[in-house]
C-alpha cells in the first residue's frame, strides 16, 4: 500500500478532521466520504411510522411484480404447449 502526501487549505482540513469518526483515519473517512454510502449512514433517518409505510409500500410492490411474473410466466408456458 503506497503512501501519498496531499496539501489542503486549513479549511478543507478542518471540514475532512471534524467529519472524521472515533479512531477513523483520514484516510478512511475520505474513503467513506467520497465513495458509496454505507446503509448504516441511514439508520433514523425515517421516522418508525414512515419506515413501516415504506416497508408496506415495497411488500405490496413485491406481491405486484410476483403475480405479474407467474402470470408472464403462465402466458409464455401456454404459447409454447
Amino acid at each position: 500500500m503506497g503512501v501519498k502526501t496531499v496539501t489542503v487549505r486549513d479549511e478543507a482540513y478542518n471540514v475532512l478532521k471534524a467529519r472524521k469518526r472515533g479512531n477513523e483515519s483520514f484516510s478512511d473517512a475520505i474513503l467513506r466520504l467520497a465513495g458509496s454510502r454505507s446503509l448504516e449512514e441511514f439508520y433514523g433517518a425515517l421516522s418508525e411510522k414512515s419506515g413501516r409505510e415504506l416497508e408496506r409500500a415495497i411488500n405490496e410492490t413485491r406481491q405486484k411484480r410476483n403475480t405479474l411474473h407467474r402470470q408472464r410466466k403462465k402466458n409464455v408456458l401456454a404459447e409454447l404447449m
